[in-house]
C-alpha cells in the first residue's frame, strides 16, 4: 500500500508542474479536438452513403471509443513508460533508478504525467455514452460491469504495451519506431468493421494483441450483436496475460542491463 501512496506522489509532483505552464489548458483542448476530429472521415463517408452493411456510425464509434479511453487510461497513468527509453534509459537516469529503494515500477509509470492526456479519457467515454444513447441501448448492471471490466482490459493490454516496448529498449532503442503501430496507430483499427477487416489483421489484434477482444466483444455483447457473455468477459484476462507477459519481458531486459557508462 505504501508504494501506492509513493506513486501517488509522483503522480501528484507531476500534475502540479504541469499546470505552471500558463498554456496548459491549451492542450487539454488540442487533445479533445484530436479525439473528436479523428474519425471526422468516417462520419462524413456514413453521412454520405449510409451505413456499411448492417454497421452504422454509433456501432462503429462505440467500438472505436473503448479502444481510445483504454489507451488514453494506460497513456495518462504509466506515461513513465512511453518515455523510458529515450527519456530515461539512454540518458543514463535510469542507474539512479536502481539505487532507490521504491520499486523500479512504481519509479518508471510515475516518471510522468501530462493531465491534458486525461482529456482522452473524458472525450472516448463521451463518445462511449453517445453512442450507447444514440444506438438506444439500455444498460442494466451485468452490461455496466462488462464495460468497466472491457475498460480495465484495455488498459492493461496498453499498459502492456509501453512495458513490452521498454523491456525491448534494453537490447536496442534505435529500432524501436516499429512499436507505435502498436500504440498510436493501432485503436485505428477499430473503425474498420470486424467482418470486412482483413484475415491476418483480425487475427493479429485478436490473437497477438488482443486489441478486438477488449473493444469490439464486450460492445457486441453490450448490443446484442451475437457475443456470448463468455466471450465479452475474456477482455479482462485477455488484458492481464499481455501485461503480465510484457511484465516477463521487461524483467529480462532489467536482468541484462549493464549501465550505459559515463
Amino acid at each position: 500500500m505504501k508504494y501506492f501512496k509513493v506513486y501517488g506522489k509522483f503522480i501528484r509532483m507531476n500534475a502540479l508542474s504541469g499546470v505552471q505552464y500558463k498554456g496548459w489548458w491549451i492542450m487539454i483542448l488540442q487533445v479533445f479536438i484530436v479525439v473528436i476530429t479523428d474519425p471526422i472521415g468516417l462520419v462524413l463517408m456514413s453521412a454520405r452513403f449510409g451505413n456499411i452493411g448492417v454497421w452504422s456510425i454509433q456501432s462503429i464509434i462505440l467500438i472505436y471509443a473503448i479502444a481510445v479511453t483504454s489507451f488514453g487510461l494506460a497513456e495518462g497513468l504509466i506515461r513513465g513508460f512511453d518515455y523510458f527509453p529515450w527519456h530515461i534509459l539512454r540518458s543514463g537516469d535510469f542507474d539512479r533508478n536502481l539505487l532507490r529503494p521504491t520499486p523500479l515500477f512504481i519509479q518508471i509509470a510515475g516518471a510522468r504525467f501530462h493531465i491534458h492526456r486525461l482529456a482522452r479519457v473524458a472525450s472516448g467515454t463521451g463518445a462511449i455514452v453517445w453512442a450507447l444513447w444514440a444506438m438506444g441501448i439500455a444498460m442494466n448492471p451485468a452490461k455496466i460491469i462488462i464495460l468497466v471490466l472491457a475498460l480495465l482490459g484495455g488498459f492493461l493490454m496498453y499498459a502492456g504495451v509501453f512495458i513490452l516496448s521498454s523491456g525491448i529498449a534494453f537490447f536496442t532503442i534505435g529500432a524501436l519506431d516499429w512499436i507505435y503501430i502498436l500504440e498510436n496507430a493501432s485503436y485505428q483499427v477499430t473503425r474498420c468493421p470486424v467482418p470486412y477487416m482483413p484475415r491476418a489483421l483480425k487475427y493479429t489484434f485478436t490473437f497477438l494483441m488482443p486489441l478486438l477482444v477488449i473493444s469490439y466483444y464486450p460492445a457486441s455483447y453490450i448490443c446484442g450483436w451475437g457475443a456470448s457473455v463468455w466471450e465479452s468477459l475474456l477482455a479482462f484476462p485477455a488484458g492481464l496475460l499481455f501485461s503480465l507477459l510484457s511484465m516477463v519481458v521487461w524483467r529480462i531486459g532489467v536482468r541484462h542491463y549493464q549501465s550505459t557508462g559515463s
